[in-house]
């Protein structure tokens, strides 16, 4: 069986590409498009196993290393432009428009949807609202282009798999089509057990600023009698440097080992984004450290409140000084966080894309 695997881009090393590491591995012989691949020696080794994709023609257009994203409009052009007429499986790693591709009726196309495109749906208004006039009408445009053509190109999907609830009730809700949940893949094995924990908070994320680092430090800045320790790099780093008081150390960016050495001893993982799903705090978990989220998003099905963590609802300094305030106040079972993320790990993912893709290609064909 000839099989390609699709990922909207290679830039980062992130949780869709946690998904596509362990994807090739249940096809180590598969064929990898992507729109762009910008990834350094160290993401190349770690999500490709130094292996190189196939590109679209954005590559190598103008300033395309550091904006490619300002050719959006062209996007659904690029990613149709694959010819991929000799597969007879296509899996699509999808956020955006991998799942676009064209395909032929011989063929079975099984879409990952981590999520209907955002920016073009559910967080249309944000993108747009502040925009200077002639930028937003242009902006707006485009993204009612993406729209009309996200919806023209469903057809080319045979079946849905979302990576939570949470994103299921979204692609049900956008594309009027049903999706089955398979959780992502977490390393559960290298983010193992510790039962000694020490007298700090740690969060770790992109320093981007819908991950709301710098609202977590903000909050600790206010708690000057809890340390935080910040792991993570990106467009807010310089920022948080300069508010964080002295009771919070920001590390920049950590290799595995360091974070993972500092996630299994912290006394709680602190989250604040709105995630599909939220790969990070789960490692967390695997460590028997408990986690401190909002309960909005993928955190509201995997944080149970009061059993391996604590929710706040509200993306405010306040909530999440209430909520480190209520944490001290409960005790945890550590070992318990740590062994129900078992239900996460990579053999359990693996296992379960291929039973799905297995099973759906057998009825398909009677």
């Amino acid at each position: 069986m000839n099989v390609a695997i699709i990922h909207d881009w290679l830039v980062t090393d992130g949780g869709a590409e946690k998904v596509l590491r362990n994807i090739i591995e249940l096809y180590p012989e598969a064929d990898l498009y992507t729109l762009v691949d910008f990834l350094d020696d160290r993401d190349r080794e770690a999500v490709l196993n130094g292996r190189y994709a196939k590109i679209s023609f954005i590559q190598k257009l103008p300033f395309a290393k550091k904006n490619f994203r300002n050719y959006l409009p062209v996007f659904p052009k690029a990613i149709e432009s694959f010819d991929l007429t000799k597969y007879d499986l296509i899996i699509s790693s999808s956020w955006a428009v991998a799942k676009g591709v064209k395909t032929h009726k011989d063929q079975l196309h099984i879409c990952y949807c981590h999520t209907p495109i955002r920016y073009a749906w559910d967080l249309y208004d944000e993108y747009t609202r502040d925009l200077p006039f002639i930028k937003k009408q242009l902006v707006q445009a485009s993204l009612k282009y993406i729209r009309y053509w996200d919806i023209k190109t469903l057809g080319r999907v045979d079946r849905f798999i979302a990576n939570s609830e949470f994103v299921k009730k979204r692609i049900q809700k956008t594309y009027k089509r049903d999706a089955q949940v398979i959780y992502p893949p977490v390393n559960t094995l290298a983010f193992s057990f510790c039962s000694e924990k020490e007298d700090y908070y740690l969060t770790a994320s992109r320093l981007v600023p819908y991950k709301k680092t710098k609202l977590i430090v903000e909050a600790f800045n206010d708690m000057p009698d809890k340390k935080l320790f910040v792991i993570g790099a990106g467009e807010e780093y310089d920022a948080i440097c300069k508010i964080a008081k002295s009771n919070i150390t920001v590390m920049g960016y950590q290799d595995n080992e360091i974070l993972i050495n500092n996630m299994r001893k912290a006394r709680a993982f602190i989250y604040a984004a709105v995630e599909d799903f939220g790969i990070v705090p789960i490692e967390a978990l695997s460590c028997g450290t408990p986690v401190i989220a909002l309960n909005e998003g993928g955190t509201a099905e995997t944080v149970q409140d009061g059993i391996n963590g604590i929710h706040f609802s509200f993306q405010t300094k306040e909530a999440i000084i209430q909520a480190v305030g209520r944490f001290e106040t409960q005790t945890f079972d550590h070992k318990s966080i740590s062994e129900d993320t078992k239900k996460y790990s990579e053999v359990r993912f693996r296992n379960e894309i291929k039973g799905f893709i297995e099973g759906y290609d057998t009825i398909s064909r009677l």
